[in-house]
């Protein structure tokens, strides 16, 4: 196939993909990178006991300069966050100029640090062509001071109390200020930019819109020699923003439509101020320069005209426009406002410019239906549409130089000198300066290495490239210890994170061969080694007793044990850990899995596949039969395996005996994850690894028959099955897994028994009491931090891998496999079928039942119900083991998105919740059906049905235009010969709305699309062939949707 052939296949954002992959053109240069809380970082900590919640305050951070990053409402910027921009609003009543979101911190919350703001991801696509972003803005002033002494009230064994508690949003009194950019058609370095604000309340209400750009400060710290950026007013409309790393580009302002058909327009108030620290409010120091970072609020908010710099430059601006006349914007009325970044400036046309955004909204429905090309229902797409939304938000630029952080900056006073042998003091060799997948934006605004992990699974979908640069940075020596450590977060990147890198590089490297064609062995092969380092770090700093069982402490787990397992033990000892040696097998397999693949066409690592392979049978053996003779087959004393409870326990290790800790967690499950299944066409295919294999077998027979299924009674097509457990001990684990009296909860496997809600594990340890207890919600304790809990509540991640785990079974048993699920239901499915199960009431966390709840938002009628809140979906970072309802960080944007993959791989046969289960798990007898005509004459009828829709405020929606946009447009269509002296009139600020009438023009157009919405007839061929392909999928194709095979 040519290139041109080639891309007549792809759609507009696929070729912009293909463009930057190529780099023709650089599409990704501009995004939504910039942070939502900059303070109270590690990063921004200059104190001496490291207490960065306190350090750097939010009160702070109106008047105090950022050292490595800038934040902001709706922000977007470029990959280094130099030149950034945001929005800023003001309703009149508050206290201060909404510049970022606001939350409470780690002491003042009763469940630690919590975002206090309602704000939604609503759309966005890899190349940020089309972003959307909703934040609900009250009419009266922001109650900051209730939220914080309200939550300080409360006890951890409280629910959190949230901004809807308020009452702040009853009757509609807010306005839905929706922020949108796009890029123009031709070049991706023009952004354009629209804030609609509706109000929802039944009276009309004020609103100040202050769109911000400001220059990262890079150049008081000393360590920049270069040019210092700057910016300065043309005009009453344009801003000239001059980066050394850019050139000169300007921001241009159009006037905004009044808040009627019948007001004058709004015009802009362009500002200007320094980004540089208010010494004299913060230190009661002279200013190093006259205008500082909080003028913009003192001068909207306090009225104070001197506080911004009359010369209309500087380092930082905004164009303020006031819709405060009659009133304020009209209940149930809206208002626009319309600006561009460019580099060549000009008039903005509002007609194209909306023409624009409906283009790159309709370009971006496009993309994700091909992404997903079956035939979902709107709601599944609308889930799956705002994870993929909130995983490109939360994209940010992270920038960390151990070097600067610990020693300190030549124009500042050096830091505290414990600072630098304290937190991170092993880490000096850090230089990170990136867009990095993040957790949270506001909650986690930093990496954390197994969350990324994950993050990859759904970006694989629809940007491979971004997700495979994730996985690589990681590894590189600018990350990675020389030690080979992968860095785990900023509060301590020596912490231990479960080793789930390898199997992450493999999982993207088959997504994107499955779904784009491309096997990208040069970046498996690259990761693959750099992953051998971190593979030896683990066996040499994990395994202190040589025994191939380990430890690692809290492992992502936070507060799953009985102690905190990142800390000595307080009985003595040393823990040997269930999960973690289950981890260490699963990281096993995963290598062996990469080395297979590389060695078709590489075959030196056939020899590395073996040692592997090796590997993983020591480690499988020492879990259950360390210190047996010969070909015993039972598990012995120092067992991780409990063979009277049929379950894995961490245990401690005391030299002469060993000591079980029997809690029922996720501890016992993780040993699941450790499973692969060998082709027989594969063995037969490597020679060298099968001759080690056999060796094996045959002269280390007591290990290999202990951990191997049947050499002679092969599983389904003959394969081979390496695993932690054998049948029966997995079928044993299952009957407590599919419980729902102990880990199956209607949204998915719980991450501790509920047996522990009656039957709570206690411990006596010199005169202190231990006791583990199933919470389903919020942590009732402070242990790393306490906003976050792993005694009963669900984790997608840990879910995604059991999934994973059952099919990976289900290839190996087949059909013939049949557990009860959920136990005492009398209904028997396959591994697949279980899998499928788990994986639907996962989904049905977001899904709204028939009274229209979602179970992610518990029972808040004002989200459930109201119809302007009822669209949106929130991504928490756990879930209430019983409920459902979200817990902890709001925007988890990252591993919680994986949703995304399930409703691709599986959303067709997905239930409405809280309905029975189809006796007969066929496709046809889901409320997702869809059934293919034979003939072709309804064929385009039908998926056209399921074409996707554009969700809450689509882009295409067109906004009222201001007089200047229809006048100048009109004098251009009938080339009046006074055309010079009517647009000066214009810019003048000259109230036009009664000379519009004249020209049977009207400020408002009809809430229509603006163009004609039509699918390009390639598109079309393809989804048709999707369409064509699902209906005659067997069940052997269904296998190989569990992408586990080579």
């Amino acid at each position: 196939m040519s290139t041109d052939e080639f891309l007549s296949m792809l759609t507009a954002e696929e070729k912009r993909l293909y463009e930057n992959k190529k780099r023709i053109k650089y599409h990704q240069r501009w995004g939504s990178y910039l942070s939502e809380r900059q303070w109270a970082t590690v990063r921004e900590d200059y104190s001496a006991l490291g207490s960065a919640w306190d350090d750097f305050s939010f009160d702070d951070s109106r008047y105090r300069t950022y050292r490595w990053g800038e934040d902001g409402l709706a922000g977007t910027c470029d990959t280094h966050q130099l030149v950034c921009m945001l929005m800023a609003l003001w309703n009149g009543e508050d206290d201060f100029l909404k510049e970022k979101l606001f939350g409470v911190t780690n002491s003042q919350g009763n469940h630690g640090e919590d975002v206090k703001e309602l704000y939604y991801y609503l759309d966005n696509t890899p190349t940020h062509s089309y972003m959307k972003f909703l934040y609900k803005y009250p009419h009266a002033k922001f109650p900051y001071e209730q939220l914080v002494e309200e939550n300080g009230k409360r006890s951890r064994l409280e629910q959190e109390y949230e901004i809807t508690d308020t009452g702040i949003f009853d009757e509609g009194r807010y306005f839905d200020v929706v922020h949108e950019v796009a890029k123009s058609d031709d070049d991706p370095e023009e952004l354009l930019f629209r804030i609609t604000a509706y109000n929802r309340g039944p009276d009309a209400a004020p609103l100040h819109i202050a769109p911000h750009v400001v220059f990262r400060n890079t150049w008081a710290w000393g360590a920049d020699k270069g040019t210092k950026p700057h910016m300065k007013a043309l005009d009453e409309y344009t801003v000239e923003v001059d980066h050394p790393k850019f050139g000169p580009r300007q921001m241009v302002f159009a006037p905004a439509p009044g808040v009627t058909d019948g007001s004058a327009d709004v015009e802009p108030v362009l500002l200007f101020t320094e980004n540089e620290t208010n010494k004299k409010h913060l230190y009661l120091q002279e200013n190093e320069a006259e205008y500082v970072k909080n003028a913009f609020h003192d001068r909207i908010v306090d009225g104070d005209k001197d506080a911004v710099n009359p010369e209309k430059q500087g380092t930082k601006a905004c164009a303020w426009f006031s819709f405060d006349q009659d009133g304020g914007v009209p209940p149930g009325d809206y208002v626009t406002i319309r600006y561009k970044f460019s580099r060549k400036g000009g008039d903005i046309d509002e007609l194209e410019f909306d023409n624009v955004f409906a283009r790159r909204q309709d370009e971006a429905d496009a993309f994700y239906w091909k992404v997903s090309p079956l035939p979902l229902t709107n709601q599944l797409r609308q889930v799956q549409r705002q994870a993929f939304a909130g995983l490109l938000w939360t994209k940010q630029f992270y920038y960390f130089v151990h070097n600067y952080w610990s020693g300190g900056d030549p124009n500042h006073p050096p830091p505290p000198e414990n600072r630098a042998n304290g937190r991170n003091k092993d880490w000096k060799h850090l230089f990170i300066d990136d867009v990095l997948s993040l957790p949270d934006k506001w909650e986690y605004p930093f990496f954390a290495a197994w969350d990324t992990a994950f993050h990859c699974i759904p970006f694989a979908m629809i940007d491979p490239e971004f997700a495979k640069k994730q996985l690589v940075l990681l590894t590189r020596e600018w990350y990675m210890h020389p030690n080979g450590q992968l860095p785990a977060y900023e509060w301590n990147f020596s912490d231990v994170n479960p080793p789930v890198h390898a199997w992450s590089c493999y999982r993207v490297f088959k997504i994107e061969r499955k779904m784009y064609g491309t096997e990208d062995l040069d970046f498996l092969e690259g990761v693959f080694q750099k992953l051998l380092l971190n593979f030896t770090w683990w066996v040499n700093r994990k395994d202190a007793g040589g025994d191939n069982l380990f430890e690692g402490g809290f492992l992502g787990l936070d507060n799953i044990g009985v102690f905190n397992r990142s800390e000595p033990l307080p009985t003595g000892g040393r823990l040997q850990q269930s999960d973690s040696t289950g981890w260490m097998a699963f990281y096993c397999l995963q290598m062996l899995n990469i080395a297979l693949e590389l060695a078709k066409t590489r075959p030196v690592y056939e020899n590395i596949a073996s040692k592997f392979f090796e590997h993983f049978l020591l480690i499988a053996d020492a879990m259950s039969f360390t210190g047996a003779k010969g070909d015993e087959s039972e598990p012995t004393e120092q067992s991780l395996w409990d063979d009277k409870d049929k379950f894995y326990y961490d245990a401690i290790h005391f030299g002469s005996h060993t000591t079980s800790l029997p809690i029922r967690s996720l501890v016992g499950l993780i040993p699941l994850y450790a499973s692969l299944t060998l082709e027989p066409e594969l063995l037969n295919k490597f020679p060298s690894f099968k001759k080690r294999l056999d060796w094996f077998i045959e002269n280390r027979k007591g290990v290999a028959e202990r951990n191997i299924a049947s050499m002679s009674n092969r599983g389904v097509g003959e394969r081979l099955l390496l695993s932690l457990v054998n049948k029966d001990r997995l079928v044993s684990i299952l009957e407590r897994m599919l419980d729902e009296d102990e880990f199956l909860s209607d949204y998915g496997i719980r991450s501790l028994s509920k047996y522990h809600d009656k039957n709570p594990f206690k411990l006596d340890v010199h005169g202190q009491h231990y006791e583990v207890k199933y919470l389903p919600g919020e942590s009732d304790s402070g242990m790393f931090g306490g906003n976050s809990n792993w005694r009963g509540p669900i984790w997608f991640p840990v879910n995604f891998l059991l999934v994973e785990s059952l099919q990976r079974f289900y290839l190996y048993y087949g059909s013939d496999l049949k557990v009860e699920c959920p136990k005492g239901s009398g209904q028997y499915l396959n591994l697949a079928q279980c899998a499928q199960e788990i994986q639907h009431r996962l989904i049905h966390l977001f899904i709204p039942d028939a009274d229209g709840n979602r179970a992610c938002n518990g029972e808040n009628d004002l989200v459930n119900q109201d119809p302007h809140f009822k669209d949106y979906v929130p991504f928490y970072e756990y879930f209430d083991g019983d409920t459902g309802r979200g817990l902890g960080a709001l925007h988890q944007c990252g591993w919680t998105a994986v949703v995304a993959k399930w409703i691709h791989d599986n959303g067709l046969t997905c239930r409405t919740p809280k309905t029975p289960k189809t006796p007969v798990p066929e496709r046809k007898q889901s409320i997702h059906s869809f059934t293919l005509d034979s003939s072709d004459s309804h064929r385009d009828d039908d998926i056209s049905l399921y074409a996707p829709k554009a969700g809450p405020f689509p882009g295409s929606l067109m906004r009222r235009r201001s007089g200047k946009s229809l006048l100048n447009l009109t004098i251009h269509a009938l080339d009046d010969d006074n055309a010079d002296s009517d647009v000066a009139s214009v810019v003048s600020g000259e109230n036009v709305t009664a000379r519009l009438a004249e020209l049977d023009l009207c400020p408002s157009v009809s809430h229509t699309s603006t163009d004609l919405r039509a699918f390009d007839e390639t598109l079309v061929d393809q989804i048709r062939a999707a369409f064509d392909k699902y209906k005659l999928r067997t069940d052997e194709d269904e296998a190989d949707e569990f992408e586990t095979r080579h």
